[in-house]
């Protein structure tokens, strides 16, 4: 099992920025990647970065040049700087770790830490 233990939510003003941290215990060995994802009101979860052990990022067309993920492999921690927000930002977000074997895709989720752009 991997525990995702995420912080650094909150209120911000558009414009404003946030930085969010994910920390990951457990059996977190063979992790091919972590990412984040996001879920406003009446919406789907979406991908909204992510990078792999060797430090490839992907992020949703939304964010791109406002957002930054990264990764500490020695704290088994990553990051995602969020620059410019603006209220459509505004969501749930949750850090996903996910495993991948030859049989299955494995993904594991935090809580979720709420993230609120005012206009």
């Amino acid at each position: 099992q991997v525990q995702l233990v995420e912080s650094g939510g909150g209120l911000v003003q558009a414009g404003g920025s946030l930085r969010l941290s994910c920390a990951a215990s457990g059996s977190i060995f063979n992790i091919n990647y972590m990412g984040w994802f996001r879920q406003a009101p009446g919406k789907q979860r979406e991908l909204v970065a992510t990078i792999t052990s060797g430090g490839s990022t992907n992020y949703a067309d939304s964010v791109k040049g406002r957002f930054t993920i990264s990764r500490v492999n020695a704290k088994n921690t990553v990051y995602l700087q969020m620059n410019s927000l603006k209220p459509e930002d505004t969501a749930v977000y949750y850090c996903n770790a996910a495993r991948i074997t030859s049989a299955q895709i494995l993904n594991y989720w935090g809580q979720g830490t709420q993230v609120t752009v005012s206009s």
